[in-house]
């Protein structure tokens, strides 16, 4: 029985690095951009966590957000950059890991290449509020948990397994290493 679960847990196992590690990336935020973003405080051991949305992915792996020059994020930033950015996509399938390095700029090239009409409702001013700035996100090291097939394959089996009494793991996990 132990062999089984060594045998089951090696085939759910796959530690992936350079352009495999980031097309994985660009996978999962693909389907939900939206992460918690956390920052060292400077008030102490806790983590400063928020709600933000990549905009981009580029071919090296770097993650692209827009936020205020004002913002406690930029400021933590600028004191400690290491950040962890944790996503989840859905109930079962589509989790993701991140910790990397933040730095905060003022790019107007970027920011137009970003701009979303939606991003108006915090940037009043459109493209040109003066409070724009871009952080850059360039991943270290990260872990994944995902489906070896996708959610609908993923479902069925979680179902046939509870009808059976009996795992029929559709999982799939590893280490991302994108540089």
């Amino acid at each position: 029985m132990d062999s089984i679960n060594r045998l089951q847990s090696e085939e759910n196992h796959k530690d992936l690095s350079g352009p495999d590690a980031i097309s994985k990336i660009k996978d999962l935020i693909g389907k939900t951009p939206t992460c918690f973003f956390c920052t060292a405080m400077s008030s102490g051991p806790s983590l400063g966590t928020r709600p933000m949305s990549v905009l981009e992915v580029d071919e090296e792996g770097d993650l692209w957000f827009l936020s205020a020059s004002d913002s406690h994020k930029n400021q933590e930033v600028s004191v400690n950059p290491q950040v962890n950015l944790y996503f989840q996509g859905s109930a079962h399938s589509d989790f993701l890991y991140l910790k990397g390095r933040a730095t905060v700029m003022h790019d107007k090239n970027k920011i137009i290449h970003l701009w979303k009409f939606i991003l108006k409702n915090w940037f009043t001013e459109g493209v040109n509020d003066p409070r724009i700035t871009v952080i850059r996100v360039t991943p270290a090291e990260g872990y994944y948990w995902d489906n070896k097939h996708d959610n609908a394959v993923a479902g069925i089996k979680i179902l046939l397994g509870s009808v059976l009494g009996r795992t029929m793991d559709d999982s799939m996990e590893g280490k991302v290493l994108p540089g």
